[in-house]
């Protein structure tokens, strides 16, 4: 079979060496507290282990994305959402011969800072912090890692490399201008305090690894709201098929399978359109990253563009997709009637830990004696945005006489 041509080694899933534009582990900038490197492990793996192996990684496992967890255990949650997109993000990573481990860190990281209740949680945390510096799920993420977990003797946080803090911090691009400006709005003041303090260049690009986490991400969402949407019943595959991307697959499917039932239909569509869309951004990033030819990961990063993209055609039907998903999911009527409930319940206890700190746990409260309004209401946040939907609905009950029933 040696002469045989291998069917994925146009694409590119096949096995490469590393490429000169790829982040190597052997030329990391660090750690902001100096360690002895591992014999047997690189920075970036001993990175994806310390994310996983944390407090913060585990709490995803009771974090919800669109349906709460008292509606099915089969709905996606944060853990189950992160790691579908790490292995999106590898995928992409080995095809594009960047460094897999590091893709896979930053991929597993990236929604640490969600609230409980998926996104709701985050609106009314914002809100709830509007006087108080904001609060974004970003920001948040670089909190955990760099001042919340607590398992380490000599440092605070994960201590994770120069590289996975940035691809975190920057995986949706850069965040300012080169004169320092907001490009979307004002930075996170925990960002740029942090920035001060290790420069993660906020300016610049973030490298080819964090760019593959960060699509994979809008490749996983899309894929799997279809497959939840679909199982809840929000969603149908009718419906699906006056939009231009699931349409296509569909016709597709139904062509190939005209007697196949509709949970299976619904299930050869989601992995089709995985498929398709992540064939698009390896083919798309190939061709940008052969016309840019950047020699180094910081070629990449001071690019004037992202190299991890899709083809402009499926950018549109993406954005199509997502509108579609907005409309008929994220704000369906029954969606909406439960986020109302959750917001409810965030609100509340916000308002109580702002109140009367002393109804925080032990580990919580004492710092908050005598503390500025600022600080008490950066530690409620902190304390609120950890917490899992299951943690938060106990601590109402607890504190209130009535609590919604989230459903």
């Amino acid at each position: 079979m040696s002469g045989e041509k291998n069917a994925f080694e146009g694409i590119g899933f096949g096995y490469r060496p590393r490429a000169p534009y790829a982040s190597d582990p052997a030329r990391s900038r660090g750690r902001f507290y100096p360690e002895l490197e591992s014999q047997t492990r690189t920075p970036f793996q001993r990175d994806r282990d310390r994310i996983i192996h944390s407090t913060a990684f585990r709490r995803l496992k009771h974090k919800t994305q669109v349906f709460v967890a008292h509606e099915g255990d089969h709905y996606r949650t944060r853990l189950t959402h992160s790691i579908e997109v790490a292995q999106v993000a590898r995928a992409l990573a080995r095809a594009l011969r960047a460094d897999e481990d590091l893709a896979e860190a930053v991929a597993l990281v990236h929604d640490f800072g969600h609230t409980p209740f998926g996104h709701t949680g985050e609106d009314t945390l914002a809100e709830c912090m509007k006087a108080f510096g904001g609060f974004d799920h970003n920001s948040q993420a670089l909190r955990v890692v760099t001042k919340l977990e607590r398992r380490y003797a000599e440092f605070d946080g994960l201590n994770l490399t120069w590289e996975t803090l940035e691809g975190l911090v920057k995986h949706n691009g850069p965040l300012v201008d080169a004169a320092g400006k907001g490009l979307k709005g004002p930075v996170a003041r925990s960002v740029l305090d942090f920035n001060e303090l290790y420069d993660l260049h906020l300016a610049e690009f973030a490298g080819l690894e964090a760019q593959c986490a960060a699509i994979a991400d809008d490749i996983a969402y899309n894929a799997h709201d279809i497959d939840d949407g679909l199982r809840s019943g929000l969603l149908s595959l009718d419906a699906l098929a006056e939009v231009g991307l699931p349409a296509a697959i569909l016709a597709e499917v139904r062509g190939l399978y005209p007697a196949l039932d509709p949970v299976r239909t619904g299930h050869e569509l989601v992995r089709r359109q995985i498929t398709r869309m992540v064939e698009d951004v390896i083919v798309t990033s190939q061709t940008r990253l052969a016309e840019t030819a950047p020699e180094s990961a910081d070629a990449v990063r001071g690019a004037r563009r992202a190299m991890v993209v899709f083809s402009p055609g499926m950018a549109d039907q993406e954005a199509e997709l997502k509108a579609f998903l907005y409309r008929n999911l994220y704000r369906n009527p029954t969606v909406m009637a439960v986020r109302a409930q959750a917001d409810e319940v965030l609100r509340d206890l916000f308002a109580r830990y702002m109140a009367d700190p002393s109804e925080m746990p032990e580990g919580w409260r004492g710092v908050l004696t005598g503390a500025a309004d600022m600080v008490r209401a950066r530690h409620v946040a902190d304390f609120l945005a950890g917490m899992t939907d299951t943690y938060a609905l106990k601590e109402h009950r607890r504190l209130f006489d009535h609590t919604p029933d989230l459903g």
